[in-house]
């Protein structure tokens, strides 16, 4: 009888074995598909990461690994909101305080608009600022709370307000109330020694390597290198409402700004969540019973995504580095049996 319990456990990790590898060749075949060099992806199931993979090259003839660095472009935001919605936890600043008696910019220094800018309002994209600021400067599209515009711009205004707040660096801040509390020790906002040969090399859609773009100076909105593990952790940390006040925990999956009318219309409705927009720091897709934390990012060479599911505990980060990474994000959200609603959502929109 040992015999025999040997030899079904044997034969249970060989399926298991077999089913990983077919799974590995799936998401290769995606890859090759699409020109996309690599993917590094994390899955958490039940609060845990559960799943750890990188397939693929970082450079030519460079595999990638667990540990390859890859610009996570606009997920970014979401940890720089973390370190925001901490802060403030922390009492240093109110969600609805004004930013302009800290901080104004120069650029719109005698714009009165400035007094109703809240680290509010640059969370959940509502400041009335363009995504990035042209050659004229910083300027107003909108009124401030008046629409949804998302916004980089509104990102690096409330990090410059938090250095403001506290004479230190966002960098410094980053540090003490998230990577350092978190245990990212391969996250960074601006280059580090330690990012040589392990960088995963964007891709243009013409199949060219492109130069990774490192910051030398701090982007709160884009340009952040990480891990698909580290970035996990940080999502964990989400799950768990790490350093944060109960009420602030609640503002960050709630809708700030609905977005349903223009996010569900025509074919889209069918697949539309009971609402849907910008909390603070992640889009929120509410659905019956339980809520979606979602985040995608983009630059010239690269694609990411990432989901998080507040109720279950479960999610992804998916990192690439081709152009057309966004298409390889639907195989693997698939194959690693994200929530049907969620995906009839992504595939209605891609």
């Amino acid at each position: 009888m040992f015999s025999a319990m040997i030899k079904s456990a044997v034969f249970s990790v060989l399926l298991i074995t077999l089913a990983q590898r077919a799974q590995a060749q799936e998401i290769a075949a995606a890859l090759k598909e699409n020109g996309v060099p690599s993917v590094s992806f994390a899955i958490i199931r039940n609060g845990a990461i559960a799943k750890v993979e990188a397939l693929g090259e970082q450079s030519p003839g460079v595999p990638t690994s667990p540990a390859t660095l890859y610009n996570i472009a606009s997920l970014a935001k979401p940890m720089s909101a973390e370190i925001i919605l901490r802060m403030a936890s922390a009492g240093l600043f109110g969600l609805d305080d004004s930013m302009a008696p800290i901080f104004v910019d120069p650029d719109i220094a005698a714009d009165p608009r400035t007094l109703a800018l809240t680290p509010r309002l640059a969370l959940s994209h509502q400041t009335g600022f363009p995504n990035w600021r042209g050659k004229g400067g910083l300027k107003f599209l909108r009124d401030p709370g008046a629409g949804y515009g998302y916004s980089g711009e509104g990102y690096q205004y409330v990090a410059h307000f938090a250095e403001e707040k506290t004479g230190r660096n966002f960098e410094a801040l980053a540090d003490q109330f998230l990577l350092k509390p978190e245990n990212l020790q391969s996250t960074a906002y601006v280059g580090r020694p330690w990012f040589e040969g392990r960088i995963a090399v964007p891709v243009g859609a013409d199949g060219i390597a492109l130069k990774p773009h490192i910051a030398a100076h701090l982007i709160a909105a884009d340009l952040v290198y990480t891990t698909a593990g580290d970035y996990a952790r940080f999502m964990l940390s989400v799950l768990k409402d790490e350093a944060l006040n109960p009420a602030i925990a609640a503002d960050r999956i709630r809708v700030q700004r609905s977005q349903k009318e223009s996010d569900c219309a025509g074919a889209k409705a069918a697949s539309c969540p009971t609402d849907v927009g910008p909390g603070l720091g992640w889009q929120v897709l509410i659905f019956p019973g339980y809520t979606i934390l979602m985040h995608t990012g983009r630059d010239p060479g690269l694609s990411t995504f990432a989901w998080l599911d507040k109720t279950t505990g479960d999610g992804a980060v998916i990192l690439t580095n081709g152009e057309h990474g966004d298409k390889v994000v639907l195989p693997v959200l698939e194959q690693q049996g994200a929530p049907a609603a969620l995906l009839a959502y992504l595939r209605a929109r891609a």
